[in-house]
Order: C-alpha cells, then structure tokens, then sequence
C-alpha cells in the first residue's frame, strides 16, 4: 500500500527539520538524517559509479556537502530526500569525472562485500509505490523534458554530456530538466 500523502508530508516534515537542525550545528540531528537517508543515496551513487568503493567515497563527500550547505536547503524548491540526491548525485558524478578509466558494473563477486542493510518488508512496498508513482509522473512529462531528466539522473549524464549527445543547445536541455523537475514536484505532490 502506498504511503498516504499525509505520511509523506510527515517524512518530508521530519527532514527539513533535521536539516534546519544540522544548519544549527546539531551533530546529534546529523546522525539521524544519515540514518535515515544514506542507504538511499548510497544507492544513487552507487548506481552511477557502479562500484561500492567509489559510491562511499562520493557518499562521504556528500554528507560534508549536507553538512557545510543545509542552511541553503529551501523547501519551497524541492522536497528534502530531493536536494539530498542531488548533492549525491553531484559528488558521484564529480568522482566519475575525475576519473572515468576503471569505471564499470559491480562484479558479482563483489556484491557479498555490500552491507546487508536489508530494508523490511514495509518499506520494500513503500518503495515500489514510490517508484511506480515517480514512473507515472515521469511517464506524463512531455518526450524532450522526459528523455533528459531520464539520461541526467539515471545514466549520471551531465547537462554538457546531454547537450552532447542530443546535438541541442545547453541553455534548452537546462530549461527541459528545470521544467520537467518543476512537473515532477507538482505531480508527486497531488
């Protein structure tokens, strides 16, 4: 069963609050907020960089940067669990830029060596309902704003690499994925 909105605004609620919290220099709310987020953003890292040691690094990296920025987090521009993966995702991509030689899947002699932090049952489902939600929202953007926002925040791509690859002007993928982030906001949020 998926969350209700009125869970969902609560977890939101909780996060922002650990973020004006870690703003304050609340080291205890920071270890919450870890708790809480990093097996998620390991995940995003990790899908990026595809290997458990570059995605700590980039992770560790990341929670510096949360550390250093929550007085900038806003939520009027996006939900808590949103700029978290966004710094992830930054970091990850900055270490994959550093260096792109080496770079490739988690062999599978290396997945016993990840940490068994084995969500339960309960929050499997929530996570299935949250991705099937953000594949519909995903789903209603129109094609150019859907296919960017996929190459940017599922393959790792940068705005550069996207303009790249799409032969389209920088300024107008910026636009597409600015707009079709603000789509993705509103949808999640009905």
């Amino acid at each position: 069963m998926p969350p209700t909105p009125a869970a969902a605004s609560s977890d939101r609620d909780q996060l922002s609050a650990l973020l004006r919290a870690c703003a304050s220099g609340d080291r205890a709310a920071f270890e919450t907020l870890y708790g809480r987020t990093s097996a998620k953003l390991f995940g995003v890292c990790l899908r990026i960089l595809g290997q458990p040691s570059e995605a700590e690094e980039a992770l560790q990296d990341a929670y510096l940067a949360i550390w250093r920025k929550a007085g900038q987090f806003d939520a009027r521009l996006a939900s808590p669990i949103t700029w978290l993966a966004m710094i992830a995702r930054n970091k990850a991509i900055d270490r994959l830029r550093a260096d792109r030689v080496g770079r490739a899947g988690v062999p599978i002699d290396l997945t016993a060596e990840l940490a068994d932090d084995s969500p339960t049952v309960a929050a499997q489902a929530e996570t299935q309902a949250e991705g099937r939600r953000l594949r519909s929202c995903i789903g209603e953007l129109p094609g150019e704003q859907r296919n960017v926002i996929r190459i940017a925040f599922f393959e790792g791509c940068t705005y550069e690499e996207i303009a790249a690859r799409s032969d389209t002007p920088l300024g107008t993928v910026k636009s597409w994925i600015r707009r079709g982030l603000i789509k993705l906001k509103a949808c999640l949020e009905r």
